[in-house]
């Protein structure tokens, strides 16, 4: 078994963040799919609604985690791996606050382009009708999914290397 010299955790802010981000995406990820094939109803206004709510909620957190990144110090890097793991591990956690903006930006943008109002728990906000621009905002909605997908299971991946093959428990610096 590999020792890595990994002490430090990430502090209880950062880990309340990272898995209150996991809850609402395994929720968000399949409701998204889920509301792609729904005729218009009562019942898809609901989940439409709870999507959205779950969406906004999933943005703040995000912009919390991001702000927390700033402020807040992280453990330091594991000293062993291959070359470049830890530039892939950064890039992949950049991306993925990026994506996740992106994913809830587009999401929001593209209602208010439809003519539908948002609420942002502290204020609604309503725009001018664009539906050439809500429906670029779409694919960008669901390109960007697709990609938050890909890094999350890169992300997921990454943590069973580490847990099974490399043992070298960076995982618990975050559970």
């Amino acid at each position: 078994m590999r020792q890595v010299n990994i002490i430090p955790e990430y502090n209880i802010i950062t880990k309340f963040f990272h898995w209150l981000s996991v809850v609402g995406l395994v929720v968000q990820i399949p409701l998204g799919f889920y509301l792609v094939d729904m005729d218009f109803s009562d019942t898809r206004i609901l989940i439409e609604d709870i999507h959205v709510i779950l969406g906004l909620s999933i943005f703040y957190v995000t912009l919390f985690r991001i702000l927390f990144r700033l402020i807040l110090q992280s453990p330091n890097d594991p000293i062993e791996g291959f070359a470049g793991q830890m530039i892939v591990a950064k890039i992949n956690h950049f991306l993925l606050y990026i994506t996740l903006l992106t994913v809830t930006c587009s999401g929001i943008l593209k209602k208010l382009f439809n003519g539908e109002k948002v609420n942002f728990f502290l204020f609604d906000l309503k725009m001018k009708t664009d539906f050439d621009k809500a429906e670029v905002l779409y694919d960008v909605h669901v390109y960007s999914n697709y990609t938050l997908i890909g890094l999350i299971t890169l992300h997921i991946l990454a943590a069973l290397l580490h847990t099974f093959i490399l043992k070298d428990h960076v995982i618990k610096r975050i559970t």
